[in-house]
């Protein structure tokens, strides 16, 4: 079967390491930036940048509601730090008109984890992610407060004064964490979200086979956080 292709949201933020981190765990990997361009790729990335301006640009760019579409659709996307908030449903601390995407149900704090000068690096376990803790960076990161029932918790800090605070979640299709694998070189979660996009892939070719519904592509109508 051929390699899914995956798009990286390239509106704002760290779109290259991204394409570069997709491309080595065997992906095609492509930027979006269209409503056209999101409706070929099979899933999609959300990654690190600044939230609230991703979020404007979204929307002067006519993105927001194909991207809405398109998770509500059952598109595979994967979000980091920016990207986890641009998927959140609910924003504790958003500035007065911020939109997201939304789609996981979660309530996550803008830069919980303090200014830039406040970044730091730390080990984080990640169930569904074999061997050691996942080498996280964290850059002006949002952290979880609130997980809904259908929401699974795959990491959190552990130690410190952040003990216990969620930075890794999945929702069905929708995947999210608070800091920025695609800078350390390690790939579990870029080759985890490329396996589960490639599980999506193959449901859709069997329901297109077997005349089921619109596959979970179709679309119908975000270093800093």
């Amino acid at each position: 079967m051929t390699a899914p292709l995956v798009g990286v949201l390239a509106l704002q933020g760290d779109v290259r390491e991204h394409l570069a981190a997709l491309t080595a765990v065997g992906a095609r990997a492509v930027r979006v930036r269209r409503p056209g361009e999101l409706a070929a790729v099979d899933g999609l990335v959300v990654p690190g940048g600044e939230s609230t301006t991703m979020a404007n640009l979204a929307v002067r760019s006519g993105m927001l509601e194909p991207l809405r579409a398109a998770v509500r659709g059952g598109l595979p996307v994967y979000g980091s730090c920016a990207g986890m908030i641009m998927l959140a449903d609910t924003v504790l601390d958003a500035v007065e008109g911020q939109q997201t995407i939304g789609g996981l149900d979660v309530a996550v704090r803008r830069n919980a984890f303090g200014r830039q000068v406040d970044s730091f690096e730390g080990a984080v376990r990640l169930a569904g992610v074999p061997g050691p803790p996942v080498h996280a960076v964290f850059i002006r990161a949002p952290w979880v407060e609130r997980a809904g029932p259908e929401v699974q918790v795959l990491g959190r800090v552990e130690g410190g004064a952040a003990d216990g605070k969620i930075v890794a979640v999945r929702q069905g299709r929708l995947v999210a964490t608070s800091f920025h694998p695609e800078l350390t070189g390690d790939l579990r979660v870029h080759a985890l979200f490329a396996e589960l996009v490639g599980e999506a892939a193959a449901e859709r070719v069997r329901d297109q086979a077997t005349g089921g519904g619109v596959g979970a592509g179709a679309v119908s109508e975000g270093s800093q956080s």
